[in-house]
């Protein structure tokens, strides 16, 4: 298993990137985030049922998983959500963080409490910390879901981008982190073209986070954004065609 990676830390607050399996998988690969702060614990894009048991053991290394307190989810996909019974059974006093479109989905993976399910309205919301610190739960619809949200941590100053900054990496050539805009992009090119919806989404987000003072973009899959990466990266994505935009191309035209 590849070790844990701590992105941000201030003695009171941190920012952690998860290990990865060991080995490259013919699977959708998947990155998970931790926050602590304090005594609580904030998990994000736990994952699915497939990478439990290696998620289990990064989080084990930090905490004892019983302190996870808020579980968020970006979106509805099976590689983000398909092990959520598994986490509110580990995380017995943990609430549930996910738009309010999908909240309805969540019994077919075995969720019938919804006393632990927070319906994140359209416009976001926020996440307290006993602290005092918060994080912000920002809206991201359509990037690639309908009901899609990011996460910023304005203590650390990084941006959870969900699928947003996905990279699809070459067998055996991965990465954790980058700085290198010009040779990552060609990493998340293809991805975003057919996944993200339209250019009229894209803008619309990169000028609300954008806004924001972010030092890291940590994505669901692919690498971590540092540096120069993050303010070129909302440059390429702000004008980025993609989706509905490029309708004929997807049917062969």
């Amino acid at each position: 298993m590849v070790e844990n990676t701590l992105l941000f830390d201030d003695g009171k607050h941190k920012f952690y990137f998860l290990g990865w399996e060991e080995k490259e998988q013919e699977i959708v690969h998947t990155n998970q985030y931790l926050i602590v702060d304090g005594d609580e614990a904030l998990l994000l894009d736990p994952g699915g049922a497939h990478v439990f048991p290696r998620v289990l053991a990064n989080v084990s290394e930090i905490i004892e998983p019983s302190r996870i307190k808020h579980l968020f989810y970006t979106h509805q996909d099976p590689d983000v959500t398909s092990g959520i019974i598994l986490w509110l059974s580990i995380a017995e006093n943990s609430k549930v963080y996910i738009s309010e479109l999908w909240v309805r989905f969540l019994p077919h993976f075995g969720v019938y409490d919804q006393n632990r399910v927070v319906g994140i309205p359209d416009s976001g919301t926020t996440i307290r910390f006993k602290s005092g610190n918060t994080v912000e739960i920002i809206p991201a619809h359509y990037l690639h879901s309908t009901g899609n949200f990011v996460l910023y941590d304005p203590t650390a100053k990084i941006l959870f981008s969900g699928d947003i900054g996905t990279a699809i990496f070459q067998k055996n050539n991965r990465y954790r982190e980058t700085d290198d805009f010009e040779s990552h992009v060609k990493n998340m090119e293809l991805f975003h073209r057919r996944y993200m919806t339209s250019n009229t989404a894209c803008k619309k987000w990169v000028d609300i986070v954008s806004k924001k003072d972010i030092k890291i973009i940590a994505p669901q899959h692919g690498a971590v954004m540092k540096g120069d990466c993050v303010k070129k990266f909302f440059n390429w994505f702000r004008n980025l065609k993609c989706g509905v935009d490029l309708i004929d191309q997807f049917y062969g035209r």
